[in-house]
C-alpha cells in the first residue's frame, strides 16, 4: 500500500512538473504519466492472456462495489497488472468492459444495483478486452451475497449550521502631540473598537420519517429474508440472509445545527503620543455565539412479520431517537405477510 501511495505521488508531482513546462499536448495526466513510466498501457505490449479478480471480492452484495485486478500476460511471461488494489501501472483505459446486470466505470470500479430483484438468481458478468488485441478476453462472473449489514435510511436531514457573526472593526489611533517640554501637547486618544456581530441560530433538524417494514421468508435450500421498508417519502428493497446478515431501518431525527460562531470585537486604537499621551480605545464586544439548533422528532417504525419468519426478528436492528433520547417504541405485528416480489 504505501509503495502504491509513493507512486500515486509520483505521478502527481510528474504531472505538475510537466504540465510547468508546458507539456500538457500529450492528452492529459494520463500519457504524461506513461511518458515518465510510472503508468503504462497495453495496446504495443504483446499481450496474450488476462485474468481478473475483484477486490475486495470475490463476491458483491446489492448496492454495494468493489474494483477489478486485471493482469495482462505476455509472450515472454511478463506480468502487468492494473493501478489501484492491484497495485500495478497498467491504466484502465487499456481496457474495455461488457457486464451484464453489473456495472463498471472507466476506472474499474463494479457495482451492483441496489434493487435485489435485479440480481436475485442470476450471476453477473464482466467480459474484459484488451485494446488493441481483441482476440484477448477473460470473463469474471460476480457471486450475490446476502449475509452482510444492510441499511435503510429513513432518518431526519441535519440542521444547517449558523452564519458566523461579523469581526468588528479595530479603532483608529490618536493623533501625536508634542512631547517638547517647552511646548507639550496633549496626543489624541484613540476610537473604540466596534464590537463583533452575533452569531446565528443553528437550524432545526428535519423528522424522521414514518416507516413501515414487512418481512417473510423466501423459502428454498437457503432461506432469506424478503424485506419492505417504506416510508413517506421512499422504500427499498432488501433480500437477507439470515445467517450473517443484518438490516438496520434508522428513522432518527436529524440533529440540530450548530450555532455559528460570535464574531472577535475590534481592537481600540492607540493614544497618540504626546504629553501627555492619549488614550486608548476601548476593545469591542466579543460577539455571542449562535444557538443549536433543535433535534428533529423521531419517526416511528412499524413492522409486519410473516409467522414463519418471526423467528429471525433479531436480524431487525430499528433505531428512532431524537437527539439520543428514544422515540416512540416500535410496533411488532405478527401477520400473515405474501411475498413482496
Amino acid at each position: 500500500m504505501k509503495e502504491q501511495e509513493s507512486l500515486d505521488a509520483m505521478c502527481r508531482v510528474g504531472c505538475i512538473g510537466l504540465v510547468s513546462f508546458g507539456i500538457i499536448a500529450l492528452g492529459g495526466c494520463g500519457s504524461i504519466e506513461v511518458a515518465l513510466g510510472l503508468r503504462m498501457r497495453l495496446d504495443k505490449v504483446p499481450v496474450t492472456a488476462l485474468s481478473a479478480s475483484l477486490s475486495p471480492g470475490p463476491a458483491l452484495s446489492p448496492g454495494k462495489s468493489g474494483r477489478l485486478v486485471i493482469t495482462a500476460t505476455t509472450t515472454d511471461g511478463k506480468q502487468f497488472v492494473t493501478v489501484g488494489p492491484g497495485h500495478g501501472k497498467v491504466l484502465f483505459d487499456s481496457i474495455t468492459f461488457t457486464a451484464t446486470v453489473a456495472k463498471v466505470n472507466k476506472k474499474g470500479v463494479v457495482s451492483l444495483p441496489a434493487d435485489p430483484r435485479l440480481s436475485e438468481a442470476v450471476v453477473p458478468q464482466i467480459q474484459i478486452l484488451v485494446i488493441g488485441h481483441p482476440d484477448v478476453v477473460a470473463d469474471l462472473d460476480i457471486p450475490v451475497r446476502y449475509d452482510v449489514a444492510f441499511t435503510a435510511k429513513f432518518s431526519g436531514s441535519a440542521g444547517s449550521r449558523g452564519f458566523d457573526g461579523s469581526n468588528g472593526l479595530d479603532g483608529s489611533s490618536g493623533s501625536n502631540g508634542s512631547i517638547d517640554l517647552t511646548n507639550p501637547s496633549a496626543g489624541g486618544s484613540g476610537t473604540n473598537g466596534s464590537d463583533g456581530g452575533d452569531g446565528g441560530n443553528g437550524g432545526d433538524g428535519q423528522p424522521g420519517e414514518n416507516v413501515h417494514v414487512w418481512v417473510t421468508l423466501k423459502s428454498g435450500d437457503h432461506p432469506l429474508l424478503q424485506v419492505r421498508a417504506a416510508g413517506s417519502k421512499h422504500e427499498k428493497l432488501f433480500l437477507v440472509d439470515p445467517n450473517g446478515g443484518t438490516l438496520a431501518v434508522n428513522a432518527d431525527g436529524g440533529p440540530g445545527g450548530a450555532g455559528g460562531s460570535g464574531g472577535r470585537g475590534g481592537s481600540g486604537g492607540s493614544g497618540g503620543s504626546g504629553f501627555p499621551a492619549g488614550l486608548s480605545g476601548q476593545d469591542g464586544r466579543n460577539g455571542s455565539d449562535g444557538h443549536a439548533g433543535s433535534d428533529g422528532a423521531a419517526g416511528t417504525i412499524t413492522v409486519s412479520v410473516d409467522p414463519a419468519a418471526q423467528p429471525f426478528l433479531g436480524t431487525l436492528h430499528l433505531s428512532n431517537k431524537s437527539g439520543g433520547r428514544p422515540g416512540p417504541a416500535p410496533e411488532i405485528r405478527v401477520e400473515p405477510v405474501p411475498p413482496i416480489w
